[in-house]
């Protein structure tokens, strides 16, 4: 089945476009410390869909660019990597962690170059496993696999994971919403990132309005 996401249902659209502009603007934001590993979140739960979505529409475009992407879903507590790509979430992220051996990937439908590892079972404290020396060894060992591997992660306002997570990537990408995010929310995200020495590289702002005036170029 192929995820209904617009970089694939629609590639010519303004949003699609967005998305590579985003993926180019990360790539030349980083040539000096190059983003090997990158955790995408939102401040809030109530944002954690578009959060989930970005993360996979930008996946597709470092795909669709040349480079192999590896979409990891951490977030351990609602994972939508799975549902988006219409995969099994019986073994995945959590599964890897604990049992160790080669990563459950699977190739993502549709799209060269892209594998996802979905959340695989909740644990009953995401954070500890998060946090554990295995988890270390998990980032480890799926960093030559590819040229760059993105994690889907839980609002950071809401829960540790994401902050526990971030510490170990090269850098965090705040996932806002348009008209909807609260800006106290994101100035607390920014501020609890900024505690641990976290590298924010940007925001992505979804649900924009289109600008209608560059919809014909």
């Amino acid at each position: 089945m192929t995820p209904t996401l617009i970089t694939l249902t629609d590639p010519r659209s303004p949003a699609a476009e967005a998305y590579r502009t985003l993926r180019t603007n990360l790539t030349f934001s980083s040539l000096e410390k190059p983003l090997t590993t990158l955790l995408v979140t939102s401040p809030a739960p109530d944002e954690a869909n578009n959060k989930s979505l970005a993360v996979a529409n930008l996946a597709v475009t470092f795909a669709q660019g040349g480079r192999k992407t590896i979409l990891v879903d951490a977030d351990l507590r609602r994972p939508a990597q799975h549902t988006l790509w219409g995969l099994s979430n019986e073994n995945g992220l959590s599964s890897f962690v604990l049992n160790g051996g080669d990563p459950p990937l699977a190739a993502a439908p549709g799209v060269a170059d892209l594998w996802i590892l979905p959340s695989g079972p909740l644990p009953p404290i995401p954070a500890d496993l998060i946090s554990s020396r295995k988890m270390d060894e998990a980032v480890t060992a799926l960093k030559p696999r590819a040229d760059i591997v993105l994690f889907d992660a839980p609002p950071v306002v809401a829960v540790t994971d994401a902050a526990l997570l971030a510490s170990r990537l090269d850098g965090v990408l705040l996932a806002l919403s348009a008209g909807h995010t609260r800006r106290d929310h994101t100035a607390q995200a920014k501020e609890l990132l900024d505690k641990i020495k976290v590298r924010v590289v940007g925001t992505v702002l979804t649900n924009a309005p289109t600008d209608a005036s560059v919809k014909g170029y």
